[in-house]
């Protein structure tokens, strides 16, 4: 086995391969039977076998489902309540897992396109929240290489309404989503060994991890998504290329490029711009996802964003050095942001989205959010939670904040202590040296003192009024 490879809960006894499984955490929706859907968006009906709950967030359930497009314009039906489809389902997420209204990961039986997304059989229910509808649309507006999609509807679960739901695509290799080359699992080829990956710099201790030193102070743990069961190769080709990739990033000199043979720039300029406009403490903490393709002189691209959240404060400083009310830790971006090209990546990305592009989040938000107002309401009603969240509110809470944020930003652009510019030496421009000899005669003009001492014959010059001993 590795050595140098510190790897968790990877490993199947007798086995070649390191594979990957979820955690089971029980626990099942206790919403209030008294409440229905709204009638204003669609519905999406999941029956499972038998009526068995979704207990586990690793074993799926059998099910049927059916869309129901309510009216809604554009939108087709799917399945229907004679001929409903098949799928599977459990439970997904960490700490949403364990509140009482849960997520769900849900996989189709077969690849279908679901509200003009296009088909996959991988979907994921998500609790629904105006900071995804903020942090995915500004993603695209700042042009990301792929940002998930995401449509809101009601779920009916075992004939008990359990809410408003954003439907939303998950991230995976495909040519819908990630579209680069995927790796297959237990491979050895050692070419093949270099492209095809999607991971995640995770905060939390699950599978298909592995973990590193990242520096003195902290550690790297790293989950691999795909490919998800590993060879030995594979395993150890990953471990080397992180330990490189935090060696180079945390290099002393901060005028060197190593890490640019590893990381795509502007993808990772592009990713913190998102984090500081949102306000994410979480961005280089956790769900910090990573891809890279197979071809000569790819290199790691930031993305696709998940799980986005907005502190909501007023900003006195980039979000990874604020405070909050947990223990984080901002993995690379404190040595990243020390490095010129990153810091003019930032400054070019930010003139092509700033101020015009950006300003389109503030209607995408509106054309998404107010329209939940019944169903939000239903949401809160079934879930006791505050009436007073309702969907102008919330709209209006994550404007306010996106704008403040952009404005602080704009006058914060990073700027590298290491860049040519702040090389150069500040220094007042020399005077011009008016030699004469002791007898006062005018001997010569030179470029500088200095010049002239390199130029004089040994003994006792006045320069610039000053007598001075040439030895």
């Amino acid at each position: 086995m590795l050595n140098a490879i510190k790897a968790i809960g990877c490993v199947m006894a007798l086995s070649p391969l390191f594979s990957c499984a979820d955690d089971i955490e029980a626990g099942n929706p206790q919403g209030s039977s008294q409440v229905s859907v709204s009638g204003t968006l669609p519905v999406v009906y999941i029956d499972t076998k038998n009526k068995e709950p979704i207990v586990s967030k690793e074993v799926y359930v059998d099910g049927l489902y059916r869309l129901d497009p309510m009216g809604v314009e554009g939108v087709e039906p799917i399945g229907s309540k004679t001929e409903p489809l098949p799928l599977q389902i459990r439970g997904r997420g960490h700490s949403s897992w364990k509140g009482p209204k849960k997520p769900y990961k849900i996989k189709l039986g077969k690849r279908t396109a679901l509200m003009g997304m296009p088909k996959n059989k991988h979907w994921a229910l998500l609790k629904p929240t105006e900071n995804t509808v903020a942090g995915f649309h500004l993603a695209k507006i700042i042009n990301m290489a792929w940002t998930p999609s995401f449509r809101p509807v009601e779920v009916v679960l075992n004939d008990d309404y359990i809410g408003l739901y954003f439907l939303t695509e998950t991230i995976r290799i495909d040519e819908n989503r990630v579209n680069i080359y995927e790796q297959q699992d237990g491979e050895t080829n050692p070419i093949l060994i270099k492209g095809g990956w999607l991971v995640e710099v995770d905060n939390y201790l699950d599978d298909c991890q592995i973990t590193i030193p990242e520096c003195n102070k902290w550690n790297l743990t790293l989950r691999y998504h795909s490919p998800e069961n590993l060879s030995n190769p594979q395993l150890q080709w990953l471990t080397d290329e992180f330990k490189n990739i935090n060696k180079a990033i945390y290099s002393a000199d901060k005028t060197s490029t190593d890490w640019e043979r590893y990381i795509d720039v502007k993808s990772m300029a592009r990713y913190f711009i998102l984090q500081e406009v949102m306000d994410n403490p979480d961005g280089f903490h956790g769900s910090f996802y990573l891809h890279k393709n197979l071809g000569d002189n790819t290199k790691w691209a930031a993305g696709p964003v998940w799980d986005l959240v907005c502190y909501n404060r007023d900003k006195t400083d980039y979000t990874f050095r604020m405070k909050v009310h947990y223990g984080f830790t901002p993995h690379w971006i404190g040595e990243i942001i020390q490095y010129d090209s990153f810091c003019k990546a930032v400054q070019s990305v930010w003139s092509e989205v700033y101020p015009g592009k950006l300003n389109e989040i503030y209607d995408r938000i509106d054309d998404i959010v107010l329209p939940l107002s019944e169903a939000w309401a239903k949401d809160c009603a079934n879930w006791n939670d505050d009436p007073n969240q309702t969907a102008r509110h919330r709209a209006e809470r994550i404007k306010t904040a996106i704008r403040r944020n952009i404005e602080w930003f704009d006058k914060h652009l990073p700027v590298s202590e290491h860049s040519a510019a702040s090389l150069v030496m500040t220094q007042e421009p020399k005077e011009q040296a008016k030699v004469f000899n002791s007898q006062g005669i005018f001997i010569g003009e030179y470029a500088d003192e200095d010049e002239a001492i390199s130029n004089l014959r040994k003994g006792l010059q006045i320069i610039n009024g000053q007598k001075i001993i040439i030895k």
